[in-house]
């Protein structure tokens, strides 16, 4: 990523945090379907921003990695993983060099964050049985953007595991997976 995109991400979440601290919070495609995460072990928060996801898993007693390219948003995490008690490993990363050489993770989480490119590196990242959450920015409801996902992009992507979730409208698309199984077409909503 150039320095002019850090530099972006930085002054974008130095605003957000001067606004607001932050709470720590599930993944958007887990609200309302919590039960779905594996009863703990190691997860990683790609593209973590502020951090909220990351501490929100940690206070369930994951193990979590979080990266982002971004020192400000990383500091908002730690931050908040100070006031909350928690640990979380926090890296600076540019994910445009693809993803940290980690894992495997019982939970993937990418929210916000679309490269297709980084796609099988996030399944290669799971271990057996691990859990996959992905929400991108979508054309389906919104139309086409450099940043938008074409409708059933993250399907393609992630079709050969179990499909427990999978949505797209108002301009998002969301698939939260499981390794090791088929997609079930009664189990997407």
């Amino acid at each position: 990523m150039a320095d002019a995109d850090r530099e972006r991400w930085d002054a974008r979440h130095a605003v957000a945090v001067a606004a607001d601290a932050g709470v720590p919070a599930p993944p958007d495609a887990l609200r309302g379907r919590t039960e779905l995460l594996p009863p703990g072990g190691r997860a990683l928060d790609v593209a973590c921003g502020r951090g909220t996801v990351a501490v929100w898993l940690a206070e369930r007693g994951f193990t979590v990695d979080a990266v982002d390219v971004s020192p400000v948003a990383l500091e908002a995490g730690r931050e908040l993983a100070a006031r909350e008690g928690v640990t979380v490993r926090w890296l600076l990363h540019d994910l445009d060099a693809g993803l940290p050489d980690s894992g495997p993770y019982d939970l993937v989480v990418c929210q916000r964050f679309r490269d297709p490119a980084r796609y099988p590196e996030l399944a290669a990242r799971l271990a057996p049985g691990g859990l996959l959450v992905v929400t991108v920015l979508s054309e389906v409801g919104e139309g086409p953007g450099p940043f938008r996902a074409p409708a059933g992009e993250l399907l393609a992507a992630f079709g050969a595991f179990e499909v427990l979730h999978h949505v797209e409208r108002d301009g998002e698309a969301t698939v939260v997976a499981r390794v090791n199984g088929r997609s079930s077409t009664s189990a997407r909503r």
